[in-house]
């Protein structure tokens, strides 16, 4: 089982409109990637094209060497789960994972054991009997899983498939998917436009806007290090600014935002450069006095708004004429005494945590 996935230069029109834009990617065997992005950006399309659903106007499919680009969708080494299941309603759980393997003339004795097997993999051996309607949404999803999985594809396509469950189920499946994935070893190409999802689960994800990739990497270094103010702003949530570099030396840069003046530890502008820069809230250190936050780039701040958010307080701060957003850990279960609306308080932010972005 390899699954090395090559995408060069896939096109797709419907019409006038570029669905997909040229689109270039390298997917490792047994890696789990992500398509992320809004509606609209071409992450189906591609995985459709991937699946043999749609034909592409221009570009290679590569799959571990072999073009696919003349394979029909049902003769490709790849399976699709979608959002809907598309589960047999007149049949129990058994035979909907089973249905597939009738086309691969497995004997009886081959059929029990591969179901079995594929069942057990998603934790549902204990209900094969049951029919669909008998089962909630994420028993669905699983039973949806095994039928693609007992195919043993090379590849294995997930179209949204936990689009239909409430937040806290979704947050359970995400773990045990990303454990299914190490287990079988296939190769996971998953579209979502749910960053907690991407994040999760991702080996690696490609963040897709208006038909194209503006960036490829893991979690962290997408999250960490957006390549642009587009990838930052969808992915997470960040403080954002246009700003101008002032200086540049070994350290890295100071810029004038906003008139005030920030240290960045960053070094891809030069002096004069327009650029944006960002920081990410959970990256801004919020004290009652300076004295609690030494370093570089210490601010004055007003206390604007706050928000509770269980675990922390979404803090809405004025700053210099900036409008930064922070947060603060509810380490004691609620807000620090000192924190409090119309409060004045000390901020810094690390010249490690600012980045500048040049669209």
């Amino acid at each position: 089982m390899a699954g090395a996935l090559s995408l060069t230069g896939l096109v797709k029109k419907f019409g006038d409109e570029v669905a997909v834009d040229g689109l270039d990617l390298e997917i490792g065997e047994g890696e789990f990637f992500s398509l992320l992005g809004s509606s609209g950006c071409g992450k189906t399309t591609t995985l459709r094209m991937v699946a043999g659903f749609e034909e592409p106007d221009a570009g290679r499919i590569v799959l571990d060497g072999r073009d696919l680009g003349q394979v029909s969708p049902h003769k490709r080494p790849v399976n699709t789960v979608f959002q809907s299941y598309a589960l047999f309603p007149f049949l129990d759980v058994h035979e909907n994972v089973a249905f597939g393997l009738r086309y691969q003339r497995a004997s009886k004795g081959d059929v029990r054991r591969r179901v079995g097997a594929a069942l057990e993999l998603v934790q549902m051996g204990s209900m094969s009997k049951r029919k669909p309607h008998q089962l909630s949404g994420g028993q669905q999803q699983r039973v949806a899983l095994a039928r693609a999985l007992v195919l043993e594809p090379t590849v294995l396509l997930l179209d949204e498939p936990m689009g239909a469950l409430d937040a806290k189920l979704r947050k359970q499946l995400q773990i045990e998917l990303r454990s299914l994935q190490k287990t079988v070893g296939t190769t996971f190409v998953y579209v979502t436009h749910d960053q907690d999802e991407a994040l999760t689960m991702s080996d690696r994800l490609a963040v897709l806007n208006k038909g194209r990739v503006e960036q490829v990497g893991t979690p962290s270094e997408v999250y960490s290090a957006p390549a642009n103010t587009h990838v930052a702003t969808f992915l997470g949530t960040a403080n954002l600014w246009p700003g101008t570099v002032t200086a540049a030396d070994q350290e890295g840069l100071s810029c004038s935002v906003g008139g005030v003046d920030l240290r960045i530890a960053d070094h891809r502008a030069e002096p004069g450069d327009e650029v944006s820069v960002m920081v990410r809230p959970e990256r801004v250190e919020v004290g009652a006095t300076p004295s609690d936050v030494e370093g570089a780039n210490l601010l004055k701040a007003r206390v604007e708004t706050l928000t509770f958010r269980g675990a922390h307080t979404n803090v809405l701060l004025e700053c210099a004429g900036l409008r930064l957003e922070a947060e603060v850990a509810n380490v004691a279960g609620a807000p620090p005494e000192w924190l409090s609306e119309g409060a004045d308080v000390a901020v810094q932010v690390s010249p490690k945590a600012l980045r500048v972005l040049v669209d």
